[in-house]
């Protein structure tokens, strides 16, 4: 098996369940390639554990078809003859028969893509769960997929299973730390540049890290994966948006491909896209911010610290980002081998792009920036990547800063992030100012500049004394 790295506390959630003494529901979810199955799994060492998964809804897949693939795996595990079922209600009956007072896990993966061909399975699992499973002390049943949306309107908030969940599990990205941790146990040995670029592609998910080959270095990991015929993330953004998506799948491309650019808010998406003015663009928004993929950030009123009526959404899956930069617009030449002996180095806007990745990962791993900095949670108005608008008077003048952190004591920590194999300099003095300058600063409001780097410093600027902070990434 592989190496399984992280998920402490959701394990010792799990774990803290069977000291109940009763049958416990769970509902996991998370992004594909999250690990949900993976944290079941490992949850079931040791207890009898029953998977049992949904198949991929493809063209032509029915709701006979789910049931069939699950009487097929109900026979496996119990190696008993295989049996047709044509209700769902009949399917978990004849599972209930081969139940035990041991402690034992079952768990339903990709419920949606089971259960949603039929209308009436939702119900039948309901009941299974109040007349049988609920009179099994020793059972967990984890319900788990990558449709969030699905799992949320027919589990989570459906009136079917109100005050029935045990616990609810969000799935996100491992945090960089454990991510450096898998790597290691892999066997990889990069330094921590070629430890970034992988993480710049990849992000924090568990399935894509397990694929680097530690004898590789990063730039052949990526063109092994990203930029070869058949590579492995080459198509992956086609099965996300399939397999969650379905019909739907061209819109939330769309969207992605946008968002891709920069963050924008609700009317400029709604305007790029031509999207009739309704609410279903806002119901998409939610749809790819349930599933992990976006994220949204509210702007805020630095005199009062309180959100504003603006919200603007970025793309915060390093993936994708990455999927709609270079892999995308190169698909022909992936397809014709074209980039086998083209250096990664190459690539129009890669540094940038590189650094733009970091900055994306590092707003997943905010507790390790508040570590850094020498601050405390609970002491933080609101920290988010923030963007003033320049007014028609020309008053006030346009910026955007990488990651403002505003704390009660007023004290805005002004952050930018580098990532540069070529030595950082002075210059980068100059540009912290044209931000600062340009920020509206309320009166009484101190400014403290800090930058996260990843790469050579030149001595000018290590003794400039001009940040409040230097934080070299490679020590998170």
């Amino acid at each position: 098996m592989k190496p399984f790295v992280g998920r402490d506390n959701e394990l010792r959630r799990l774990e803290d369940l069977l000291k109940s003494g009763r049958a416990c529901l769970v509902v996991i979810k998370g992004r594909r390639r999250i690990g949900k199955s993976r944290l079941a799994e490992e949850f079931g060492k040791n207890k009898i554990f029953l998977p049992f998964s949904g198949l991929a809804p493809v063209k032509g897949v029915t709701a006979q078809n789910q049931r069939d693939a699950f009487a097929r795996q109900l026979s496996t595990l119990f190696n008993i003859p295989p049996f047709t079922f044509t209700d769902w209600g009949d399917a978990f009956a004849h599972l209930s028969r081969q139940l035990t007072a041991s402690p034992t896990v079952i768990l339903f993966d990709e419920i949606s893509w089971m259960g949603s061909k039929d209308p009436t399975f939702t119900s039948k699992l309901k009941a299974w769960w109040d007349l049988v499973l609920q009179n099994h002390p020793s059972i967990t049943l984890i319900l788990c997929g990558s449709i969030s949306t699905w799992i949320d309107k027919n589990i989570i908030n459906s009136t079917a299973f109100f005050g029935r969940i045990s616990l609810y599990l969000e799935i996100t990205e491992l945090s960089i730390s454990q991510c450096r941790e898998l790597l290691n146990l892999q066997g990889f040995k990069g330094s921590d540049l070629e430890f970034f670029k992988i993480l710049g592609v990849t992000g924090g998910i568990p399935w894509y890290l397990e694929q680097i080959q530690a004898h590789q270095s990063a730039d052949e990991n990526i063109k092994r994966l990203c930029f070869e015929k058949n590579g492995l993330l080459v198509h992956e953004f086609d099965r996300i948006f399939n397999d969650l998506f379905s019909s739907r799948g061209e819109v939330y491309k769309k969207i992605i491909t946008i968002l891709s650019q920069g963050m924008k808010d609700r009317i400029t998406l709604q305007k790029t896209i031509n999207y009739a003015p309704s609410g279903t663009l806002s119901q998409h928004l939610k749809a790819l911010e349930i599933c992990g993929f976006i994220s949204k950030h509210p702007d805020w009123n630095l005199k009062t610290g309180k959100p504003g009526k603006l919200t603007l959404y970025r793309l915060s899956d390093n993936y994708l980002r990455f999927y709609t930069h270079y892999i995308e617009p190169n698909l022909t030449k992936i397809e014709q081998g074209s980039f086998l002996e083209i250096p990664l180095s190459s690539l129009p806007g890669w540094e940038p792009m590189l650094g733009f990745q970091l900055e994306n990962l590092l707003l997943k791993n905010r507790p390790l920036l508040y570590q850094a900095i020498g601050i405390h949670a609970q002491d933080i108005v609101i920290d988010n990547p923030y963007v003033q608008k320049a007014t028609h008077s020309g008053r006030t003048k346009g910026c955007q800063i990488d990651y403002l952190i505003q704390m009660r004591s007023n004290t805005l920590f002004v952050c930018e992030i580098k990532m540069r194999r070529r030595e950082l300099g002075l210059e980068i003095i100059d540009e912290m100012k044209t931000k600062t300058d340009s920020l509206a600063i309320p009166k009484g409001f101190g400014v403290s500049p800090v930058l996260f780097h990843l790469g050579p410093l030149s001595d000018a600027l290590l003794s400039s004394r001009y940040f409040y902070r230097i934080i070299d990434i490679a020590d998170l």
